[in-house]
């Protein structure tokens, strides 16, 4: 059984970093593509990133690409979503997920974290 923790959440002022960390628990961590999803209040969940099983490249939503980077670190079992030039549109919860494939499709992940809110004021 896989389970999923997000931490690193927090308050941050518009144009600062943040980095939040999705810890692994269960085996075969490399087998899993995994993504990271926020949902802001009164939206749905949307994609924010995703890595793929190795040789499955990474990908970004439009909004994020060239401010946020999704990594992995294998030996730990953890994955991360640096957040460089935050704006107030990027405050959501923000949530790790682990399934085969990296897409978009928030259907298409099978394990959830419970999630950690970012808040990101003017």
């Amino acid at each position: 059984q896989v389970q999923l923790a997000e931490s690193g959440g927090g308050l941050v002022q518009t144009g600062n970093s943040l980095r939040l960390t999705c810890t692994f628990s269960g085996r075969a961590f490399n087998s899993y593509s995994l993504g990271w999803f926020r949902q802001a209040p009164g939206k749905e969940r949307t994609f924010v990133a995703a890595n793929g099983r190795i040789g499955d490249g990474t990908y970004y939503a439009d909004s994020v690409k060239g401010r946020f980077t999704i990594s992995r670190d294998s030996t730990k079992k953890l994955i991360f979503l640096q957040m460089d030039n935050l704006e107030p549109e990027d405050t959501a919860v923000y949530y790790c997920a682990a399934g085969i494939l990296p897409t978009s499709n928030p259907t298409r992940y099978n394990y959830w974290g419970q999630g950690t809110r970012v808040t990101v004021s003017t």
